[in-house]
């Protein structure tokens, strides 16, 4: 009897939890219908619920009485940052699960080692990253997906080169190591719009971001022996 009723006990709990995750949901969406929701989870302090909105958690109480943007979770007792490891959590991509027909494919030495990366042609950071990381990596596989960004007004129609080329390694890697851009009018058909969809469904926002087989997420122009680790 103590066990039936510890199971009543507990799908009651767990469902008033569904109910008020359900019930936030709907009033965020009324307020802010623009806003993209991945999910929402009760958290273990008071009546705080956790909101993730892609690449950022966001936090308030039930009735949506209060938001708390850009805003970090520590546990006082660890001094862990509880956000900063939910994101991590949340962020993992599940690598195998890539379109890489969509990205251009770079193999070296053996390939063992596997990464994604989203990089924009117009990005300094992204040709930092190429030359001073990327370019002495060895025994991997490069998945380069091109992901123009809006404030790069060229981007777009240098991408579109790159991948109309007939050799897309070296087109990409002419353009980012020797600013040197291959001569075709870019009429092919492309999968960059396909590429911006995909980042706008992983929350990826900025360029570049580089995914590892694990899953983990890292952005920015990475030194290469902080960024071998993540890989070794």
């Amino acid at each position: 009897m103590i066990k039936i009723a510890l199971i009543i006990f507990l799908t009651f709990i767990n469902l008033n939890v569904m109910s008020g995750e359900k019930e936030l949901r709907e009033i965020i969406k009324k307020t802010y219908p623009e806003l993209m929701i991945k999910s929402i989870q009760k958290t273990n302090f008071n009546d705080l619920y956790e909101i993730f909105i892609g690449g950022q958690i966001i936090y308030s109480d039930e009735d949506f009485n209060f938001l708390i943007v850009e805003g970090r979770l520590v546990d006082p007792k660890t001094k862990i940052d509880l956000t900063s490891a939910r994101l991590e959590e949340l962020n993992k991509v599940d690598f195998d699960s890539l379109p890489f027909k969509n990205a251009i494919k770079e193999e070296r030495g053996d390939g063992s080692r596997r990464i994604a990366v989203f990089s924009d042609v117009d990005c300094p950071f992204c040709r930092k990253l190429e030359k001073e990381t990327i370019s002495k990596l060895k025994d991997v596989t490069i998945y380069t997906f091109l992901y123009p960004l809006a404030i790069h007004p060229d981007a777009m129609n240098k991408s579109k080169k790159i991948w109309c080329s007939e050799n897309k390694i070296i087109a990409w890697n002419n353009y980012m190591l020797k600013n040197t851009l291959p001569k075709n009018d870019g009429n092919c058909d492309t999968p960059i719009e396909a590429n911006l969809k995909l980042a706008k469904k992983l929350g990826i926002s900025s360029t570049p971001t580089i995914i590892v087989s694990s899953g983990k997420r890292i952005e920015g122009a990475l030194p290469y022996e902080d960024f071998k680790k993540y890989i070794e």
